[in-house]
């Protein structure tokens, strides 16, 4: 286990339990020796900074009031543009290659494959069924090994009082990881 501390989430809270089941499973993942791919992350802030610009260069533009009053019309109409730019493709973003996942990664170091993790992961609402799924960042790569998920009950994972057991769940989660990363049987 990589934490000391005892991670304790109220039972009676889907999303807590959910965050904290998430969160762990980002910390295995990251001991097994993959490194996190922000690159999705990153391109959703640089276009949410093009918002912040507009609005720091109309609110600092050396000339005052009335003389700026044309520039500050024209930054007050690209603002909602760049705002529809930045809401559509943050959507377009997390339908299209995000969906359920909360880890992307790069290969391991030293590693004979080219593709990194996508590690995403389901608990629907009043259930207690929570689903993780590993599968290849890039699924048309030669290299990329067909998907594997578990679907476990969360009631092995918890105390009675909402402290996880750290060490069933990493158990279960390394696990999943030995399953994706063995080699498949070659068929004859």
């Amino acid at each position: 286990m990589a934490s000391k501390s005892a991670k304790k989430v109220n039972l009676l809270d889907h999303n807590s339990i959910k965050h904290i089941l998430d969160e762990s499973v980002t910390e295995v993942v990251k001991n097994q020796g993959y490194v996190e791919d922000v690159r999705l992350s990153n391109a959703k802030l640089l276009i949410g900074t093009s918002i912040i610009v507009v609005a720091l260069i109309a609110q600092f533009y050396k000339k005052k009031f009335p003389e700026n009053r044309d520039f500050l019309l024209a930054c007050i109409a690209l603002y909602p543009f760049f705002d529809f730019e930045f809401y559509f493709t943050a959507c377009l973003i997390s339908y299209t290659k995000e969906k359920n996942a909360i880890l992307f990664t790069y290969p391991p170091a030293g590693s004979f494959t080219s593709t990194g993790l996508v590690v995403s992961s389901k608990l629907p609402r009043f259930s207690d069924l929570y689903t993780l799924t590993i599968a290849s960042a890039d699924p048309k790569s030669i290299s990329a090994n067909e998907p594997v998920h578990f679907t476990k009950s969360i009631t092995g994972w918890f105390t009675n009082d909402g402290v996880l057991v750290e060490g069933l769940f990493w158990k279960d989660v390394e696990g999943l990881i030995v399953q994706y990363t063995k080699e498949p049987k070659k068929s004859k």
